[in-house]
Protein backbone atom coordinates (compact mmCIF):
# COMPACT_ATOMS: atom_id res chain seq x y z
CA UNK A 1 0.00 0.00 0.00
CA UNK A 2 2.91 2.38 0.57
CA UNK A 3 3.68 2.48 -3.15
CA UNK A 4 0.05 2.95 -4.20
CA UNK A 5 -0.44 5.67 -1.59
CA UNK A 6 2.73 7.42 -2.71
CA UNK A 7 1.61 7.72 -6.32
CA UNK A 8 -1.91 8.77 -5.30
CA UNK A 9 -0.54 11.54 -3.09
CA UNK A 10 1.85 12.70 -5.79
CA UNK A 11 -0.93 12.80 -8.36
CA UNK A 12 -3.18 14.74 -6.00
CA UNK A 13 -0.41 17.31 -5.57
CA UNK A 14 0.40 17.48 -9.30
CA UNK A 15 3.89 16.17 -8.60
CA UNK A 16 6.02 13.41 -10.10
CA UNK A 17 7.94 10.69 -8.26
CA UNK A 18 11.67 11.10 -7.72
CA UNK A 19 13.23 7.66 -7.39
CA UNK A 20 16.94 7.30 -6.56
CA UNK A 21 18.78 4.02 -6.94
CA UNK A 22 21.63 3.09 -4.60
CA UNK A 23 23.36 -0.24 -4.04
CA UNK A 24 23.08 -1.77 -0.57
CA UNK A 25 26.44 -2.04 1.14
CA UNK A 26 28.23 0.56 -0.98
CA UNK A 27 29.79 2.43 0.69
CA UNK A 28 30.16 0.03 3.64
CA UNK A 29 28.12 0.89 6.70
CA UNK A 30 26.46 3.90 5.09
CA UNK A 31 23.40 2.56 3.28
CA UNK A 32 20.79 3.47 5.92
CA UNK A 33 22.34 6.91 6.40
CA UNK A 34 22.28 7.46 2.63
CA UNK A 35 18.65 6.31 2.37
CA UNK A 36 17.52 8.77 5.03
CA UNK A 37 19.51 11.54 3.34
CA UNK A 38 17.80 10.80 0.01
CA UNK A 39 14.34 11.02 1.60
CA UNK A 40 15.20 14.22 3.46
CA UNK A 41 16.38 15.70 0.16
CA UNK A 42 13.22 14.97 -1.80
CA UNK A 43 13.16 11.29 -2.78
CA UNK A 44 9.69 9.72 -2.88
CA UNK A 45 10.63 6.07 -3.46
CA UNK A 46 13.98 4.28 -3.09
CA UNK A 47 15.27 1.56 -5.39
CA UNK A 48 17.73 -0.44 -3.33
CA UNK A 49 20.02 -2.68 -5.35
CA UNK A 50 21.28 -5.93 -3.85
CA UNK A 51 24.81 -7.07 -4.71
CA UNK A 52 25.56 -9.66 -7.36
CA UNK A 53 28.86 -10.87 -8.80
CA UNK A 54 27.84 -10.63 -12.47
CA UNK A 55 25.62 -7.55 -13.04
CA UNK A 56 25.51 -7.84 -16.82
CA UNK A 57 22.86 -5.14 -17.41
CA UNK A 58 24.82 -2.49 -15.54
CA UNK A 59 27.48 -0.14 -16.81
CA UNK A 60 30.91 0.30 -15.20
CA UNK A 61 29.80 2.65 -12.39
CA UNK A 62 27.15 0.36 -10.91
CA UNK A 63 29.02 -2.83 -11.82
CA UNK A 64 31.98 -1.61 -9.76
CA UNK A 65 29.65 -0.84 -6.87
CA UNK A 66 28.39 -4.44 -7.04
CA UNK A 67 32.00 -5.62 -7.01
CA UNK A 68 32.81 -3.54 -3.93
CA UNK A 69 29.73 -4.73 -2.04
CA UNK A 70 30.32 -8.38 -2.97
CA UNK A 71 33.92 -8.07 -1.78
CA UNK A 72 32.58 -6.81 1.56
CA UNK A 73 30.45 -9.96 1.83
CA UNK A 74 27.09 -8.17 1.67
CA UNK A 75 24.27 -10.71 1.30
CA UNK A 76 20.53 -10.56 0.72
CA UNK A 77 20.04 -11.23 4.42
CA UNK A 78 22.15 -8.16 5.18
CA UNK A 79 20.04 -6.11 2.77
CA UNK A 80 16.83 -7.16 4.54
CA UNK A 81 18.42 -6.14 7.85
CA UNK A 82 19.18 -2.70 6.39
CA UNK A 83 15.57 -2.27 5.27
CA UNK A 84 14.32 -3.35 8.70
CA UNK A 85 16.54 -0.80 10.40
CA UNK A 86 15.44 1.92 7.98
CA UNK A 87 11.81 1.06 8.78
CA UNK A 88 12.38 1.78 12.48
CA UNK A 89 12.33 5.50 11.69
CA UNK A 90 10.66 5.64 8.25
CA UNK A 91 7.55 3.57 7.69
CA UNK A 92 6.29 5.71 4.80
CA UNK A 93 8.86 5.73 1.98
CA UNK A 94 8.35 2.81 -0.42
CA UNK A 95 11.40 0.60 -0.98
CA UNK A 96 11.91 -1.44 -4.14
CA UNK A 97 14.55 -4.18 -4.18
CA UNK A 98 16.29 -4.27 -7.54
CA UNK A 99 18.70 -6.92 -8.71
CA UNK A 100 19.40 -10.19 -10.46
CA UNK A 101 17.65 -13.52 -10.13
CA UNK A 102 20.56 -15.76 -9.10
CA UNK A 103 20.82 -14.69 -5.42
CA UNK A 104 17.03 -14.95 -5.11
CA UNK A 105 16.97 -18.47 -6.56
CA UNK A 106 19.74 -19.53 -4.21
CA UNK A 107 17.74 -18.22 -1.24
CA UNK A 108 14.49 -19.68 -2.60
CA UNK A 109 11.48 -17.69 -3.76
CA UNK A 110 9.33 -18.36 -0.71
CA UNK A 111 12.01 -17.39 1.81
CA UNK A 112 12.99 -14.35 -0.24
CA UNK A 113 9.43 -13.03 -0.40
CA UNK A 114 8.78 -13.80 3.27
CA UNK A 115 11.93 -11.97 4.40
CA UNK A 116 11.29 -9.06 2.04
CA UNK A 117 7.75 -8.59 3.31
CA UNK A 118 8.78 -8.92 6.96
CA UNK A 119 11.56 -6.36 6.47
CA UNK A 120 9.21 -3.78 4.96
CA UNK A 121 10.00 -4.06 1.25
CA UNK A 122 7.21 -2.83 -1.05
CA UNK A 123 8.20 -4.22 -4.43
CA UNK A 124 10.78 -6.20 -6.36
CA UNK A 125 12.41 -5.54 -9.73
CA UNK A 126 14.28 -8.52 -11.13
CA UNK A 127 16.39 -7.31 -14.05
CA UNK A 128 16.79 -10.70 -15.72
CA UNK A 129 13.41 -12.32 -15.05
CA UNK A 130 11.24 -12.36 -18.22
CA UNK A 131 7.45 -12.20 -17.79
CA UNK A 132 7.07 -15.74 -19.18
CA UNK A 133 9.07 -17.09 -16.23
CA UNK A 134 7.73 -14.74 -13.57
CA UNK A 135 4.60 -16.66 -12.62
CA UNK A 136 5.78 -18.34 -9.41
CA UNK A 137 7.53 -15.28 -7.96
CA UNK A 138 4.69 -13.02 -9.07
CA UNK A 139 2.16 -15.18 -7.25
CA UNK A 140 4.17 -15.23 -4.04
CA UNK A 141 4.68 -11.46 -4.14
CA UNK A 142 0.96 -10.90 -4.69
CA UNK A 143 0.13 -13.08 -1.68
CA UNK A 144 2.24 -10.81 0.54
CA UNK A 145 1.09 -7.56 -1.04
CA UNK A 146 4.37 -6.78 -2.80
CA UNK A 147 4.51 -5.28 -6.29
CA UNK A 148 6.45 -6.70 -9.21
CA UNK A 149 8.11 -3.84 -11.08
CA UNK A 150 8.96 -4.63 -14.71
CA UNK A 151 11.31 -3.13 -17.28
CA UNK A 152 10.34 -1.93 -20.76
CA UNK A 153 13.00 -0.85 -23.26
CA UNK A 154 12.99 1.23 -26.47
CA UNK A 155 12.94 -1.98 -28.53
CA UNK A 156 10.19 -3.84 -26.63
CA UNK A 157 7.44 -4.90 -29.06
CA UNK A 158 3.77 -4.14 -28.42
CA UNK A 159 3.05 -7.84 -27.95
CA UNK A 160 5.71 -8.04 -25.28
CA UNK A 161 4.57 -4.81 -23.62
CA UNK A 162 1.16 -6.46 -23.19
CA UNK A 163 2.77 -9.50 -21.53
CA UNK A 164 4.87 -7.31 -19.24
CA UNK A 165 1.89 -5.20 -18.25
CA UNK A 166 -0.06 -8.35 -17.39
CA UNK A 167 2.29 -9.08 -14.47
CA UNK A 168 3.54 -5.57 -13.59
CA UNK A 169 2.22 -3.53 -10.68
CA UNK A 170 3.45 -0.59 -8.65
CA UNK A 171 5.06 1.10 -11.64
CA UNK A 172 6.74 0.28 -14.93
CA UNK A 173 10.42 1.13 -15.36
CA UNK A 174 10.98 2.46 -18.87
CA UNK A 175 14.65 2.24 -19.85
CA UNK A 176 15.12 5.43 -21.86
CA UNK A 177 18.33 4.39 -23.60
CA UNK A 178 19.61 1.36 -25.46
CA UNK A 179 22.57 -0.13 -23.60
CA UNK A 180 23.65 -0.51 -19.99
CA UNK A 181 23.13 1.77 -16.99
CA UNK A 182 25.08 4.99 -17.09
CA UNK A 183 24.73 5.43 -20.85
CA UNK A 184 24.72 9.00 -22.07
CA UNK A 185 22.60 10.65 -24.75
CA UNK A 186 18.99 11.23 -23.70
CA UNK A 187 16.38 12.05 -26.35
CA UNK A 188 13.51 13.54 -24.34
CA UNK A 189 11.17 13.79 -27.34
CA UNK A 190 11.59 10.11 -28.14
CA UNK A 191 11.12 9.22 -24.46
CA UNK A 192 7.88 11.22 -24.30
CA UNK A 193 6.52 9.47 -27.39
CA UNK A 194 7.42 6.07 -26.01
CA UNK A 195 5.93 6.73 -22.56
CA UNK A 196 2.67 7.89 -24.11
CA UNK A 197 2.63 4.76 -26.28
CA UNK A 198 3.14 2.47 -23.26
CA UNK A 199 0.21 4.14 -21.50
CA UNK A 200 -2.11 2.68 -24.13
CA UNK A 201 -1.52 -0.73 -22.54
CA UNK A 202 -1.73 -0.02 -18.81
CA UNK A 203 -2.92 2.24 -15.99
CA UNK A 204 0.22 1.46 -13.98
CA UNK A 205 2.47 4.55 -13.52
CA UNK A 206 5.34 4.76 -16.01
CA UNK A 207 8.68 5.91 -14.60
CA UNK A 208 11.81 6.58 -16.62
CA UNK A 209 15.43 5.77 -15.82
CA UNK A 210 18.85 5.87 -17.55
CA UNK A 211 20.44 9.17 -18.51
CA UNK A 212 19.03 11.24 -15.62
CA UNK A 213 21.98 13.23 -14.34
CA UNK A 214 20.79 16.62 -13.08
CA UNK A 215 17.84 18.89 -12.47
CA UNK A 216 17.46 19.75 -16.13
CA UNK A 217 17.20 16.15 -17.34
CA UNK A 218 14.96 15.19 -14.40
CA UNK A 219 12.56 18.04 -15.13
CA UNK A 220 12.52 17.29 -18.86
CA UNK A 221 11.58 13.65 -18.27
CA UNK A 222 8.99 14.56 -15.62
CA UNK A 223 7.01 16.50 -18.22
CA UNK A 224 5.74 13.15 -19.49
CA UNK A 225 6.67 10.37 -17.07
CA UNK A 226 5.02 9.64 -13.72
CA UNK A 227 8.43 9.33 -12.12
CA UNK A 228 12.13 9.94 -12.69
CA UNK A 229 14.76 7.36 -11.71
CA UNK A 230 18.37 8.38 -11.06
CA UNK A 231 21.08 5.82 -10.36
CA UNK A 232 24.56 6.02 -11.86
CA UNK A 233 25.06 9.70 -11.03
CA UNK A 234 24.44 8.92 -7.34
CA UNK A 235 26.39 5.67 -7.21
CA UNK A 236 29.34 7.39 -8.89
CA UNK A 237 29.36 10.06 -6.20
CA UNK A 238 29.04 7.56 -3.36
CA UNK A 239 32.09 5.70 -4.68
CA UNK A 240 34.16 8.64 -3.42
CA UNK A 241 33.13 8.02 0.20
CA UNK A 242 36.32 6.14 1.03
CA UNK A 243 38.37 9.29 0.49
CA UNK A 244 35.88 12.10 1.14
CA UNK A 245 33.57 10.72 3.84
CA UNK A 246 30.31 12.37 4.89
CA UNK A 247 30.69 15.20 2.40
CA UNK A 248 29.85 12.71 -0.34
CA UNK A 249 26.51 11.81 1.29
CA UNK A 250 25.70 15.51 1.56
CA UNK A 251 26.49 16.04 -2.13
CA UNK A 252 24.19 13.17 -3.05
CA UNK A 253 21.50 14.90 -1.02
CA UNK A 254 22.18 18.14 -2.89
CA UNK A 255 21.80 16.30 -6.20
CA UNK A 256 18.41 15.01 -5.03
CA UNK A 257 17.35 18.49 -3.96
CA UNK A 258 18.39 19.89 -7.35
CA UNK A 259 16.28 17.30 -9.17
CA UNK A 260 13.30 17.69 -6.83
CA UNK A 261 13.33 21.47 -7.13
CA UNK A 262 13.60 21.40 -10.93
CA UNK A 263 10.77 18.87 -11.22
CA UNK A 264 8.49 20.76 -8.83
CA UNK A 265 9.12 24.14 -10.42
CA UNK A 266 8.08 22.69 -13.76
CA UNK A 267 4.87 21.25 -12.36
CA UNK A 268 4.01 24.54 -10.67
CA UNK A 269 4.00 26.43 -13.96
Amino acid sequence: MRLKNCFEQLQAGNRKALIPYVLAGDPPGQTINVMHQLVASGADIIELGFPFSDPVADGPVIAQAHERAVSQGVTLTDVFAMVSEFRQTDNVTPIILMGYLNPVEIMGYERFVEMAADAGVDGVLMVDLPPEAAGELHGLLQERGLDMIKLITPTTSDERIKKICSVASGYLYYVSLKGVTGAATLDTVEVAERVNHIRQFTDVPVCVGFGIRDGESAAAISRTADGVIAGSVLVSELAKFATEGQAVVERVGEKMTEMRSAMDSLQDK
